[in-house]
């Protein structure tokens, strides 16, 4: 079938494929989507996974019967958090799609797509060539006589103990870990994930179910996690962690019930991992705490500074053989783990670093806060660039004071930095500030707000 170029654009996004079920995201049209994703990959099998929204068993059994009449068989592993469907591709060494829309509301679904060893697909990478497929309906000739078939196969355990031999967490102190899964799949994973390990685990929301009626799935919004610091509080754990929808994302909270800054989690592993692997380099998005780097190289690393976005953290890791990744947004990516982002994996690293020291989460993190951050602001603009271009004026000819534009706009000062980053998606422009003192970075927020917002 054809689909209209508008169409296909309210669906196929940067990095996924994501709308909608009613509207957009149909079982007719993910048949099609089968049919050539089929074609991209030129697999004699691909592995499926989904999530738990109640639309995700429907479009995995259309996807498959594409994917089955390209004559490609489909191995599928069932419910499974996004790096668990990372995991598969590696462990199986072949093409897959995962069935989520991460933290979205329950009427969205998506499939995130990956070659083999997780190799991400993005719009340069197959996107485009399966939009093109969509856009003028030229799907392969078909052979009846080789059609594919469907198998089933559970690899969560497998999953679980892989992770494990990662990161080892037997021989630590006994600890009391509080887990919000936000009704996703960290209900499903986690439960395998931390058995057998010195931990008291106290689940929240396990109950798998895509309507999400406690809270939304989706960490980075500081509201969803007050359950778990209330939580953290009333039990006296000494750590808590949230994962998103998927749980390709971990946010943790500490036994002050404390939000834990992502930045401060990148440092952490980072320094975990070159104690392995000394002299390696490190990635870091831009809006990441300048300790970030600071640590890396008090380490003896090589701190690399990437665009925001999961894409340029993967290619980067890619090109320059970096060992580990952290972003600001709470997807960390190691490369023992075919350079794929795991919130489980940078779970365990935080579980294994705090149950190897004597000593509080809060007291094990407070070497890496070493400035004072202002978190994403966002504001509406009329014009992204025009705005930017005032504020450049406004500190390029300041002492001390550098500017990059590596995305959006970055201006460095000695003991201080934004960023002005333009939404891909809506007008606004996001601001992050950080300075080594609290009154400093008020003063640089307000006046940039002041600015941008005039």
């Amino acid at each position: 079938m054809k689909y209209e170029l508008d169409f296909i654009d309210q669906i196929i996004k940067a990095y996924d494929v994501r709308g909608l079920v009613e509207n957009y995201l149909t079982p007719e049209f993910v048949f099609d989507i089968g049919q050539a994703f089929a074609m991209l990959v030129k697999s004699e099998c691909i592995v499926v996974g989904h999530d738990m929204r109640p639309s995700s068993p429907e479009l995995v059994r259309a996807f498959s019967e594409g994917v089955n009449l390209q004559g490609t068989d489909v191995i599928n592993i069932g419910l499974s958090s996004t790096d668990q469907l990372y995991f598969a591709t590696g462990r199986l060494e072949m093409p897959g799609a995962m069935f989520t829309a991460s933290h979205n509301p329950a009427p969205y679904n998506g499939i995130k797509m990956a070659q083999a060893f997780a190799k991400p697909i993005g719009r340069d990478s197959g996107l485009d060539f399966i939009r093109g497929i969509l856009v003028n309906g030229n799907y392969a000739e078909l052979d009846k006589n080789k059609k594919g078939k469907v198998v089933f196969q559970d690899l969560l355990v497998e999953y679980a103990q892989f992770l494990n031999k990662l990161v080892d967490c037997k021989n630590i102190r006994p600890l009391k870990v509080v887990i919000d899964a936000g009704n996703g799949m960290a209900g499903h994973t986690a439960p395998k994930i931390f058995a057998n390990l010195p931990l008291e685990v106290i689940p929240m929301f396990f109950e798998l179910d895509g309507t999400f009626p406690n809270h939304e799935a989706n960490p980075i919004d500081a509201k969803n996690l007050r359950d778990l610091q209330k939580a953290v509080i009333k039990h006296g754990a000494d750590i808590g962690l949230a994962f998103d929808g998927d749980a390709d994302r971990c946010f943790l909270v500490d036994e002050n019930g404390e939000t834990v800054n992502p930045s401060d989690l990148t440092a952490l592993i980072a320094e975990r991992e070159l104690k392995k692997h000394p002299g390696s380099s490190i990635i870091y998005n831009l809006i990441s705490s300048r300790s970030v780097a600071e640590v890396i190289e008090e380490n003896s690393g090589t701190a690399l500074r990437s665009r925001v976005g999961h894409s340029y953290i993967k290619a980067m890791m890619a090109q320059s053989g970096a060992i580990f990744g952290g972003e600001h947004s709470g997807h960390f990516y190691f490369k023992d783990f075919w350079k794929a982002d795991s919130g489980a994996l940078a779970a365990l690293h935080a579980i294994a670093a705090l149950g190897s020291s004597k000593v509080s989460l809060s007291k094990l993190l407070k070497p890496y806060q070493r400035y004072f951050s202002s978190g994403e602001i966002n504001s509406k603009v009329k014009d992204a660039q025009h705005s930017m271009s005032v504020i450049e004026k406004q500190y390029a000819d300041l002492d001390s004071v550098t500017i990059d534009h590596l995305d959006g706009l970055t201006v460095n000062g000695d003991t201080w930095w934004f960023n002005l980053r333009p939404s891909n998606t809506e007008p606004l422009l996001r601001l992050n500030v950080e300075a080594k003192d609290l009154a400093r970075m008020e003063k640089i927020k307000k006046e940039v707000l002041a600015t941008v917002r005039k």
